[in-house]
């Protein structure tokens, strides 16, 4: 990795009674500057557009972080991927254009909290989201009915104190499901008191880890679903590889077999 001098302490971190499968890392370091020209992962426009030096250094510990992640995944070629966003900007990993290759890659989430960056990361054909906030960090009261409604509403007015544990839990959920706040969070419903469980959106069953680490609330949702971004080029080597596993001739734009090309 660019900028060794630089790089902070990473601590891995353990959410309770992880599955064998899938295949889930959990990572956070402290938020610091870094030159850019010391990270792989960044849009130098994007960052140019933050208004403050807090939400830029926030940006680009997470970035240092997924390289760092990916690197202890496994991955050796991590300055051929880049991150692409979807629609309600989801992160998600991809194979840059030019380099010909669509091999399955981790999802990941990315996330930042009171001085800390985090990043989770999972295998392929699944779908994750992290989230953490101090544990005694106050929600304003104005804020309770835009997170939670009914039974749940009321118990967090009961409980201020432990407001926060549905904020981390819901946020884990909307980015799990690659939906942001366009997920009103009212309609994700967490159990009250449960460490673990599972929850129920439309048609889709995720599973939810909470657990404090050093006085930090944190928050864990994965689910299968589809974490990557597909590409024209991601389309064009799958039905190359399945012309050729077929027997086929294969093909290419100019619609004539390769030798006669």
């Amino acid at each position: 990795m660019a900028g060794l001098s630089m790089q902070p302490q990473v601590e891995v971190l353990s959410p309770p009674q992880l599955p064998e499968t899938p295949s889930i890392a959990c990572y956070r370091c402290r938020v610091q500057d870094f030159a850019l020209d010391d990270l792989i992962f960044i849009d130098v426009d994007e960052v140019s557009s933050f208004a403050t030096d807090k939400r830029r250094m926030e940006h680009l510990s997470g970035r240092w972080l997924l390289e760092y992640a990916l690197i202890q995944w496994g991955i050796k070629s991590v300055d051929e991927i880049e991150v692409r966003r979807n629609e309600l900007r989801a992160p998600s990993l991809a194979f840059i254009n030019g380099v010909w290759r669509n091999e399955a890659l981790p999802s990941i989430s990315i996330g930042h909290g009171n001085g800390w960056a985090y990043v989770a990361v999972i295998e392929s054909n699944w779908t994750i989201g992290i989230d953490a906030e101090p544990r005694n960090r106050g929600i304003a009261d104005n804020a309770l009915d835009l997170m939670a409604s009914g039974d749940e509403l009321q118990y967090i007015r009961q409980n201020p104190h432990k407001a926060i544990r549905f904020w981390t839990a819901k946020e884990s959920v909307q980015k799990a499901m690659r939906m942001g706040m366009k997920l009103n969070p009212r309609e994700i419903k967490v159990p009250i008191g449960k460490q673990m469980c599972d929850i129920s959106i439309e048609k889709s069953i995720l599973q939810l880890r909470n657990w404090v680490h050093e006085e930090v609330h944190i928050s864990l949702s994965w689910m299968i679903g589809e974490g990557q971004i597909r590409s024209a080029e991601d389309d064009l080597l799958d039905a190359t590889r399945e012309a050729m596993n077929s027997g086929q001739e294969w093909q290419v734009g100019c619609n004539t077999t390769r030798k006669n090309c």
